[in-house]
């Protein structure tokens, strides 16, 4: 029986890798995946899932309207596809959470899912809120604070380096505009 996994950290855990792995070891094996992330991080181009240590793959892409359940059956419709790897889930709508259950139930094909759980002012994604409540199976990504402890927060910083604690919640960027943390040091920033 498939399910549906949800595989969360803070920025650079190293999601996108872990994500590139795995379809990486399907394909060794033979067997088909299925690549999607959001069409709003267009950071390394559009549909391209792309790490931090160098690795990428085309991918397609989803907005909020698209249909997953949908696009994946007629994708996976009288070819054999062995699961199917989300990047950036933290952009998934609910009802797009719902729609990849529904593949994993329905059509008995794995969906892992990799995102952020929260943003850089400590609230939970619709996407990741979803996944948290649906997923048969929720693994965290570990990345560390410049303490040392386990960084699971996020703070959005201006070119100048300085904490920004309002603004909208979706906000592109890598190194230059998010630092992970621990709780306790995020809460001293955001203080």
């Amino acid at each position: 029986m498939a399910k549906l996994y949800f595989c969360y950290s803070a920025m650079n855990a190293g999601k996108s890798t872990v994500l590139l792995q795995a379809s990486w070891n399907y394909r060794e094996r033979g067997m088909e995946t299925l690549l999607y992330t959001a069409r709003l991080d267009d950071r390394a181009g559009v549909g391209q899932i792309t790490s931090r240590i160098g690795l990428s793959a085309e991918a397609a892409c989803f907005e909020a309207a698209t249909d997953l359940w949908a696009e994946i059956k007629e994708a996976v419709a009288g070819r054999a596809h062995h699961c199917v790897l989300v990047d950036e889930a933290q952009f998934l709508t609910e009802a797009q959470v719902w729609q990849l259950a529904r593949v994993a139930d329905d059509l008995d094909i794995p969906v892992l899912c990799y995102g952020l759980r929260t943003d850089f002012q400590g609230q939970l994604f619709p996407g990741s809120a979803a996944l948290l409540a649906l997923s048969d199976n929720l693994r965290e990504i570990r990345t560390i604070c410049h303490c040392g402890r386990k960084a699971m927060m996020v703070v959005r910083t201006d070119a100048g380096g300085q904490v920004i604690k309002d603004g909208a919640q979706i906000e592109i960027g890598g190194n230059d505009k998010y630092v992970s943390l621990c709780r306790r040091h995020w809460r001293a920033m955001m203080g």
